[in-house]
């Protein structure tokens, strides 16, 4: 149990390593050698085929860092191959034969997870999932490091002390 003085990015954490620990452990259990975090660049690729870092990281939204570590992972668990692109500086990410074959079991396991998703916001005041969408839209709207400058601004100052 996490504490009540928990701030904001600790409870977010938390709430990650909750899900994310628990599917994690789910992928074990079905004898998928899996992480989570390989799902978005999974399902990106399965849309568009092949595809460089630049262009999944857009698809997902994620940073092209994020994806270019995540790749490097999946790279040395033999989930993914990095070619050359037409211009020889671009990398294209390609589905292995071996990810190919893990992908309607894949699928099944994301159909259960989604499932699950599904009873945890219904048990909650509010989805959890509709929540999460509209902090990120505010934070897109205006980010959290304007609200931290704004909200410094009106704090009393040491001088005023």
């Amino acid at each position: 149990m996490i504490s009540e003085s928990a701030t904001l990015g600790a409870l977010v954490r938390h709430l990650i390593e909750c899900l994310d620990g628990e599917v994690e452990k789910s992928y074990e259990a079905q004898g998928l050698a899996w992480r989570p975090r390989y799902t978005p660049v999974l399902r990106a690729l399965m849309e568009l085929g092949p595809a460089s870092i630049k262009t999944v990281a857009l698809k997902i939204g994620i940073s092209h860092s994020a994806v270019s570590q995540t790749v490097s992972q999946m790279t040395r668990e033999g989930l993914v191959e990095l070619r050359k692109g037409d211009d020889g500086r671009e990398r294209i990410l390609v589905l292995t034969a071996k990810t190919q074959v893990m992908v309607p079991e894949l699928q099944r396991h994301w159909l259960a997870v989604n499932a699950a998703a599904d009873q945890l916001d219904a048990e909650l005041s509010a989805p959890l999932s509709s929540i999460v969408r509209e902090a990120l839209a505010a934070l897109d709207a205006r980010r959290f490091g304007e609200r931290i400058s704004a909200a410094a601004a009106s704090l009393p100052s040491r001088d005023r002390e």
